[in-house]
């Protein structure tokens, strides 16, 4: 088949070449929204990972499956006081804090406990939920299989896969708020801008959250902050830096 020429099965794994002409051509034809933050947000591992079977060098695993996906129950986290100026059914990530709030009436927000950026990759501003996509695919980037050449060029959503149950889409940049299947990393500064929610949170908060929901993500809650909403958000200056700079 045209464009396939440089697909080849070793011990039944499908590989591909690098640098191969399918894939300056295209291949595989992932949508482009699904190009985004899930490319760094490296995995932490608890254990050594198996071996993969041993392959020609210059050949990359193309798909690997990401595993079951199991049913996951949304779990509410507690109400807290929340005396800041953001509007109600609006989200606040306090990235100092390394908490999330989804504002509620009357002076009150459920509170999450997240994952942040790790040195460098942290940023502030304004955005807003565009999508939301349950058990989203993860392809690494180039740079990082170069960095760990057992990464795959795809990993199908499910339980291994290091986007977790559910994704949040923030505005057209290249972020996102999503679970993870390492809950350790909860409350640490590990991900490459991204924000990490245990999948029973990040559950919780996606059906509370409509799309359009207004987010303003801040080092701090110590000053007074502003929102920004409607069509503005997605045009908001955002403080960060590019998720592929190392």
């Amino acid at each position: 088949m045209r464009g396939m020429a440089g697909l080849l099965s070793v011990g039944g794994m499908l590989l591909l070449a690098s640098g191969d002409t399918a894939l300056a051509q295209g291949w595989p034809p992932w949508p482009q929204e699904l190009i985004g933050p899930d490319f760094n947000d490296e995995p932490r591992w608890e254990a050594p990972r198996k071996r993969l079977p041993r392959t020609r060098r210059g050949w990359t695993e193309a798909v690997r499956e990401g595993g079951a996906r199991p049913a996951i129950a949304p779990a509410a986290p507690r109400v807290v006081a929340f005396p800041h100026d953001f509007p109600a059914n609006s989200i606040v990530i306090n990235t100092g804090g390394r908490k999330l709030y989804y504002v509620l009436a009357d002076n009150r927000a459920y509170q999450y406990s997240i994952g942040v950026g790790r040195e460098g990759f942290g940023w502030t501003g304004n955005e807003m939920i565009s999508a939301k996509q349950a058990w989203p695919a993860w392809y690494p980037p180039a740079e990082m299989r170069e960095r760990d050449p057992r990464l795959p060029m795809k990993m199908t959503g499910g339980i291994k896969n290091p986007l977790g149950a559910t994704a949040l889409y923030l505005g057209n940049t290249l972020y996102r708020i999503h679970g993870t299947n390492d809950p350790k990393s909860i409350g640490r500064a590990e991900s490459s801008g991204c924000f990490r929610m245990l999948n029973s949170a990040v559950l919780h908060l996606a059906s509370i959250t409509e799309i359009g929901t207004p987010v303003a993500v801040v080092s701090s809650l110590s000053k007074r902050h502003e929102i920004i909403t409607g069509e503005d958000s997605g045009a908001s200056q955002i403080n960060r830096r590019s998720p592929h700079r190392r």
